[in-house]
């Protein structure tokens, strides 16, 4: 019993700073877009469609994915950064700009099916510091004004993301959940005022977060249909981790008077590389099994029915901050490009079906030149130069190219370097330790990537910009490389 009681315990000693058959219905799935060579919202749409996702979370409002999602069917959630909240909480006419340019707007105009607004991103997170403490509730109170102001609160719903370390069980135990002491009073003024207004309450649950964090919690209890031994709450028996965090949830609500909280699932996944544990293997199982659940219509112990689960992530993000860990760019059930990682059954044997219509640049590779020697001086400082700003990730220790041997490695952040750069010819140029191949130097499971081409995606009118956001990103990203010295960078990433 004591054993099976510190499971719960495990996952609350876990620092958390990282962060809804037949056809299912409510399949849903978060999209981010943090990528240097984003697909194009119009494929990714159809890539939603093809798989049968009909609500969407994004987390800011871009406008070609508000665009692209206009008349398509799918419901939305549109989120709000948290750099935002601080101008939205101080003025009522910036929440009333806000909902008109980022809500109204594309409602009226493109006929985008906006559902939810997302206040915040898990903004009471302790690596946080308390900086949104002050903002959040106010920001929350301006934009459902907003809503209301324009029209529009019946059919649009406010919600705050949260992650789960907003409650805690002293005991282990769900049945012991509460809400943190220190923001205990700010819950209950914004799960009242959610409420009140007919919106949700909306918590993100990382069950592999656990096990990354802490290598003694107990790996099969991390996914469903395990053989962990079950955790026992008086009558309720739990059999894995993620039911026991979501009844904590509930608990704590039904403690303040709030039993009956619609409550959904903003974010729940698992990563396949960047980590020994983020692998496809594991992802597979995981989101197969939450898959599974979603066919089955399967609740928790405490609350049988269904939540809308909103899957992190639908692709990966390439430019998205690794300071959670490598992981963090890894999260989709699809590749950058819309290709699989891994087959998932959505239902009477339904596959996934990959993004189709996407445009790619030549198919070649810089590599590390054959003449070039390994003992080569400057061998080091141009990997960490081409690491500094390309995409790495997937060299660390117990990733997809964490075996490669000396000459692969190098080659292959020579390469990232290369794609990023949008095969500029110049960018294959490492003090002539690097050539230009058609040969694919790709070695399972470590894929060297091709980028989309962007330029020949076809991009939306815009008069008043000259550039596309991606391409403006890649842009900025070769002008701050070329103004820096290969030798003065330190970043270590494969040595």
């Amino acid at each position: 019993m004591e054993e099976n009681r510190n499971y719960l315990l495990w996952f609350f000693m876990v620092v958390l700073f990282f962060h809804p058959g037949k056809e299912v219905q409510g399949l849903a799935i978060n999209w981010g877009t943090q990528s240097s060579h984003p697909l194009p919202p119009n494929i990714v749409v159809r890539l939603l469609k093809d798989n049968g996702f009909n609500k969407v979370k994004l987390f800011e409002a871009d406008p070609g994915a508000m665009k692209a999602l206009g008349k398509s069917g799918i419901q939305v959630m549109v989120g709000i950064p948290n750099e935002l909240l601080l101008p939205l909480a101080s003025s009522p006419s910036n929440a009333d700009a806000w909902v008109q340019q980022n809500v109204s707007n594309y409602v009226s105009k493109y006929g985008t099916d906006v559902r939810y607004v997302a206040v915040a991103n898990e903004p009471f997170l302790g690596a946080y510091k308390d900086k949104f403490i002050k903002t959040t509730f106010p920001a929350l109170q301006n934009i459902q004004a907003a809503l209301v102001k324009a029209g529009l609160a019946k059919q649009v719903k406010v919600t705050v993301p949260l992650n789960a370390d907003v409650y805690k069980s002293d005991s282990g135990l769900p049945s012991g959940g509460n809400f943190r002491p220190d923001i205990h009073d700010l819950m209950i003024s914004i799960i009242k005022f959610l409420r009140d207004n007919n919106g949700v309450l909306t918590i993100n649950i990382y069950p592999f977060l656990s096990l990354y964090a802490d290598p003694n919690f107990p790996k099969e209890y991390a996914f469903f249909n395990n053989s962990a031994s079950p955790l026992q709450d008086g009558p309720i028996t739990y059999t894995n981790v993620y039911d026991a965090n979501f009844d904590t949830l509930l608990s704590a609500l039904e403690k303040n008077g709030f039993g009956s909280m619609p409550v959904l699932i903003g974010e729940v996944g698992w990563p396949t590389d960047g980590d020994p544990n983020a692998n496809a293997n594991y992802a597979q199982r995981f989101n197969q099994g939450l898959l599974s659940r979603i066919l089955q219509g399967k609740g928790t112990p405490k609350r049988p029915t269904l939540p809308d689960i909103y899957i992190f992530s639908l692709i990966d993000e390439d430019i998205k901050s690794i300071l959670p860990g490598n992981f963090e760019r890894h999260w989709g059930i699809f590749h950058f490009d819309g290709t699989m990682k891994y087959n998932l059954d959505l239902g009477g044997g339904k596959p996934l079906v990959p993004a189709k219509g996407v445009h790619y640049l030549a198919r070649q590779w810089c590599v590390m030149s054959p003449q070039a020697s390994l003992s080569a001086p400057n061998l080091a400082s141009s990997i960490s130069y081409a690491c500094q700003y390309a995409d790495c990730t997937s060299l660390g220790n117990g990733s997809t190219c964490g075996n490669l041997d000396p000459r692969k490695n190098a080659s292959y952040a020579f390469n990232v370097y290369y794609q990023a750069m949008n095969q500029r010819k110049d960018s294959c140029n490492f003090a002539g330790l690097s050539a230009i191949t058609s040969i694919e130097p790709s070695q399972e499971p470590c894929r060297f990537e091709i980028m989309i081409d962007l330029g020949k995606h076809e991009l939306p009118p815009s008069p008043s910009v000259s550039a596309s956001p991606a391409a403006t990103r890649i842009n900025n990203i070769v002008a701050a490389a070329s103004s820096l010295i290969p030798a003065l960078l330190l970043l270590r990433w494969v040595f």
